[in-house]
């Protein structure tokens, strides 16, 4: 070993003192040199003034008449457009492009079909069509997820139209996005131009923390981070999966209630609070996605019999073939027919509980049948004593009717494993910072 490094093993807190030491000198020396340092104020000064020749503003003029100069506009199709209409919107006055939208096979694709189609067009100042662009969903359904069309018409070189029509992946973009409720949850989202996807995911995030359908207050606040399936940059429209919620924080009568997006060791998504507890519990807060709740858990007028009767359920106002599903795992007791609840199922989730679905316009499940927490049960509808399509949901303890909210609140929570703890801790943490930028913002993409 050479006699350096047997010094530096031998000896390691020797030369850790000795190099602090020499810093310290190093560092007093540079201190005295500073202090005996010129004044800058006496420091001498010069001003140097340079004459500088502005180019001609001729030669600029005429090189900008020479720029062609092309706009662009964006627009939505809507139903019962036509070319001209569309056009119209998009700032085009040309003829020749209505007429070939209207008698090209490919290109009438833009106005044919469903509404909704995003298109971006170039026109020249005299408002002649040089280029349009639509996006819109291809037509295999199973690709929807996943890519969109762009349907391209271009005016060549010799001024006449032609189109083209390709399959392009869409693109995923984070972004942020920050509301306060002054009349309802979707009026807020709207205003930040938050999908109502993301609107409806986040609802159910926090439905056990939050009954959105009273519990509501002006002045609450929301922010979230969520994706969105882009075309060409552009936000789709055509897609009502399109849009993760990632994470979310809401501010509900001054109380704060977080949401994370986040996978377990098994795979299985699900949200979480910031503090690592699950929003999943045994038994779902309500058996529709959010909806509007048009008869709560109390007494209330009966519509058909006229009097006041004890409602020992929640009537949830929906179309009919929405769909219903189950709070909680169990075993199907009742499907068929019950007097005045019309097609009905009842599910028995053990320990004495169990839940009913009334007036349903059809069932998807049998007597007996074991069933997941989610799974799909029947839909709306308006059977036996009902006077308009709506669910009738009961939750029962012992045969007792009992409030669903309460019960749903007082359920157990999946928890994660300790690992998965240690792996949701880094997440909560870059989370919190990008929960803190998006309350700065309506909405806006995470760079």
């Amino acid at each position: 070993m050479a006699r350096g490094a047997w010094f530096v093993h031998t000896h390691p807190r020797t030369l850790a003192s000795a190099v602090a030491l020499a810093l310290a000198g190093f560092g007093a020396a540079a201190y005295g040199i500073a202090q005996t340092g010129p004044d800058a104020a006496d420091l001498p000064r010069r001003v140097v003034t340079e004459i500088v020749t502005p180019v001609d503003v001729i030669p600029q003029l005429e090189a900008l008449a020479g720029h062609r100069l092309e706009l662009y506009r964006s627009e939505q199709t809507r139903a019962g457009d036509g070319a001209e209409t569309l056009l119209a919107r998009l700032g085009v006055a040309d003829a020749e492009a209505i007429a070939f939208l209207r008698r090209d096979p490919l290109a009438r694709k833009v106005i044919e079909g469903r509404a909704g189609k995003l298109v971006r067009a170039a026109v020249t100042p005299a408002g002649r069509l040089e280029e349009l662009t639509a996006r819109y969903a291809p037509a295999d359904s199973t690709l929807a997820a996943t890519h969109f069309e762009r349907l391209r018409v271009v005016r060549g070189d010799d001024g006449r139209f032609s189109a083209s029509v390709e399959a392009a992946p869409l693109a995923t973009t984070v972004r942020l996005g920050s509301g306060t409720i002054r009349s309802s949850l979707f009026a807020a989202t709207d205003e930040s131009n938050i999908p109502d996807a993301v609107a409806v995911q986040m609802a159910e995030a926090f439905s056990v923390d939050i009954d959105f359908h009273r519990e509501l207050r002006k002045g609450d606040t929301f922010s979230l981070v969520y994706e969105t399936l882009t075309a060409d940059g552009e936000p789709i429209t055509w897609n009502n999966a399109a849009g993760r919620l990632i994470a979310a924080e809401f501010v509900n009568r001054g109380e704060a209630h977080s949401a994370v997006w986040f996978k377990d060791e098994n795979g299985r998504g699900g949200f979480y609070g910031l503090d690592g507890k699950s929003k999943r519990r045994t038994f779902l807060a309500s058996p529709m996605e959010f909806s509007r709740v048009t008869s709560g858990f109390a007494m209330r007028m009966h519509p058909i019999l006229n009097q006041w009767r004890a409602h020992k359920g929640v009537d949830y106002g929906a179309p009919t073939g929405t769909p219903v599903r189950a709070v909680a795992h169990g075993t199907v007791t009742v499907a068929g027919w019950q007097n005045g609840y019309g097609n009905v199922v009842e599910v028995e989730h053990g320990n004495g509980k169990s839940t009913l679905y009334a007036h349903l316009s059809r069932i998807d499940v049998r007597k007996g049948q074991r069933i997941d927490q989610g799974v799909r049960i029947g839909a709306v509808g308006a059977t036996g004593w009902a006077t308009g399509p709506h669910l009738h949901f009961e939750f029962k303890v012992r045969g007792e009717q009992v409030n669903p909210m309460v019960m749903a609140r007082s359920s157990e929570a999946v928890e994660l494993s300790a690992t998965a703890r240690e792996r949701f801790a880094v997440v909560a943490r870059q989370i919190r910072g990008q929960l803190d930028a998006a309350l700065t913002v309506g909405s806006t993409v995470a760079e």
